[in-house]
């Protein structure tokens, strides 16, 4: 807030010494911050390179080893209220009125068509267009965004920050993205990431093995595969030399194609084969067994078979450290709602929160006594 900003400026020394200001100096108006927020520092991703700037000092301290990291995002609810949506269809006339939905729609109309679509609601809010009606954790549905933090497990530092919408399926899109970019600033990629289940799909654990990355998370499988009685895919031998599978009874399942939008391949085995198998009753209820299977499959089964492992439920523990630092932006820096609206606002609100938990962790390693030798004590 750009007022308690001010106000504390002017009741507390301490802030006038900070930002170098004398006694006899006047104090800012509120609004110079505003103005600048809103036009010089816009498109200038000052609030990006602030924070970066910190996770570079934390790293050249030595606080930061970027080895072993965790992701996860958590909902922040929006400026703005449910009441305040209207049906997509009618922006057009909102715009009339609402000077914010004629930025928005304007926005639109400039976006690169190359670029991937991102979901549009049947009902958007003129107060903060942006903003996306969802829930998270079981809570009533509000309007609101995500905050994406990346960590690393062994300082709690924040090392990347990303605000999206409030959808699960922009979680990994942001973890990707914050991957790579705390690679290229260290040079290397990390030996692992922990997360929860929604970041175990194939494609995001394919992403990871490629690049080497240990992925310390369960698989999200569907329902019907943790449910059924039948053999799953694990139980069937792949033969690449034919492309095709070998089932328990040792039949072979051909392969019957692909399909793009579950992003599986397909095997079937033949009702003369099956029919009269003596293992059917465990394998299929149909006339013959159709084998799905994912095409990133081989990094599903191994994210499967860590999760047998002690190091995958020593990752798990440290990634209670995103939570944590998740209930201190809530409970204690108070970004339970956020101040700003839009997504390129409410970016510069999440980098500017972590910069200051980042400040927080980098303090407390930095005045830390140093413990003397015996050789220079002497």
């Amino acid at each position: 807030s750009e007022r308690k900003l001010v106000e504390e400026l002017r009741m507390h020394l301490a802030w006038r010494w900070f930002t170098g200001l004398g006694f006899d100096q006047e104090i800012p108006h509120h609004s110079t911050f505003s103005k600048n927020r809103h036009g010089r520092f816009e498109e200038s991703k000052l609030f990006e390179q602030l924070f970066e700037q910190i996770v570079r000092q934390c790293v050249e301290a030595g606080l930061v080893q970027g080895k072993h990291l965790s992701v996860d995002g958590s909902f922040v609810e929006a400026n703005a209220s449910k009441e305040t949506r209207i049906p997509r269809e009618q922006l057009a006339e909102a715009a009339q009125v609402h000077h914010t939905v004629r930025e928005y729609l304007k926005e639109l109309a400039e976006q690169n068509p190359v670029e991937e679509p991102v979901h549009e609601q049947d009902q958007v809010s003129t107060t903060d267009p942006d903003s996306t009606y969802a829930t998270k954790g079981g809570a009533p549905a509000r309007l609101g965004y995500y905050d994406n933090y990346l960590v690393d497990n062994d300082s709690c530092v924040i090392v990347g920050v990303q605000a999206t919408a409030a959808r699960m399926s922009q979680e990994t899109v942001a973890a990707q993205d914050m991957l790579t970019r705390f690679a290229q600033w260290q040079g290397r990629e990390p030996e692992s990431v922990a997360a929860d289940t929604t970041y175990g799909n194939g494609e995001f654990l394919g992403w990871l093995a490629e690049r080497n990355i240990t992925p310390y998370m369960r698989t999200r499988d569907s329902i019907h595969r943790k449910n059924s009685p039948f053999y799953g895919p694990e139980h069937f031998t792949y033969l690449p030399e034919s492309n095709s599978y070998r089932c328990p009874a040792g039949q072979p399942l051909n392969y019957g194609g692909r399909s793009l939008r579950n992003r599986t391949y397909a095997y079937i085995g033949t009702r003369k084969r099956c029919g009269a198998c003596a293992l059917k009753a465990q394998c299929t209820s149909g006339a013959f067994r159709y084998l799905a299977i994912h095409m990133d499959e081989p990094a599903r089964q191994r994210a499967r078979e860590l999760a047998k492992t002690p190091e995958f439920a020593f990752a798990q523990r440290q990634r209670k450290k995103v939570e944590a630092l998740f209930a201190e932006l809530k409970n204690q820096i108070g970004l339970r709602r956020l101040r700003l609206r839009r997504l390129k606002f409410v970016r510069e609100q999440f980098f500017l929160a972590a910069a200051a938990q980042n400040i927080k962790r980098l303090v407390r390693f930095l005045s830390q006594p140093t413990v003397l030798s015996t050789e220079a004590a002497t």
